[in-house]
């Protein structure tokens, strides 16, 4: 077994990702002992009596900005040589399964999860390596979008799916969508399975699967055949 990936989360909703972390793939890949997961409240990280981790913004606006002290404090306790900081923004470069992948072959992981109007820049110039958004929406808060990433991070490591393949021919493999799948029964509400998939003919599986995952791509997602 290789060496666990370490997948730190900042937050100020740490409660949001306790039942999140701890069901379905993602605990089973903690159990294994392929991923350490910890998630880190950033209020532990504030000086005042009421732990505040936000503030006016500069030059006027509405809304709050989270303060770049307690977050420096909270990145540097984690941070060693190689750590990748992800921070979560609707700014940032659209997340995507090469970048998944990528990061699965990262040691160490801390993610940022912003709130309010956003985050000092101060952090991002200085902390951050990659500033990461899940789509051109606005979400409340940056913990929610860490989930996803980290969803689609945690099921590429090796055999946290099972057996060997399991993440292979999926969709966004090799710029298309996925074939369509069937499972029995043979005949439901008279709509029968392709009689391809029922031949046995390998060869004549693999053109059909090939077919129609081009033609998904091409009418649901031309932009990925570009």
């Amino acid at each position: 077994m290789p060496e666990p990936i370490r997948i730190d989360v900042i937050t100020i909703f740490p409660a949001m990702l306790a039942g999140f972390l701890g069901e379905s793939m993602l605990k089973r890949a903690a159990d294994m002992g392929a991923v350490r997961f910890q998630t880190v409240n950033l209020r532990d990280f504030t000086s005042d009596r009421h732990q505040t981790v936000d503030d006016r913004p500069y030059g006027g606006g509405p809304g709050m900005i989270m303060k770049a002290e307690p977050l420096f404090k909270a990145v540097e306790s984690l941070r060693t040589p190689g750590t990748r900081v992800i921070l979560m923004s609707p700014q940032g470069s659209r997340f995507d399964q090469g970048k998944a992948r990528e990061l699965a072959n990262a040691s160490h992981l801390v993610f940022v999860c912003g709130h309010y109007e956003g985050i000092d820049e101060r952090v991002s110039e200085a902390l951050v390596s990659d500033e990461i958004s899940i789509g051109d929406y606005i979400l409340t808060n940056g913990t929610l979008a860490a989930t996803v990433v980290i969803d689609a991070v945690v099921r590429l490591l090796p055999n946290v799916l099972g057996g060997d393949g399991a993440t292979e021919e999926e969709s966004f493999d090799n710029g298309r969508l996925e074939y369509p799948q069937y499972t029995r029964p043979e005949v439901f509400r008279e709509m029968r399975v392709p009689e391809v998939l029922l031949s046995g003919d390998h060869s004549a599986v693999r053109l059909w699967r090939d077919e129609q995952a081009r033609q998904r791509t091409k009418v649901r997602r031309p932009d990925l055949m570009q």
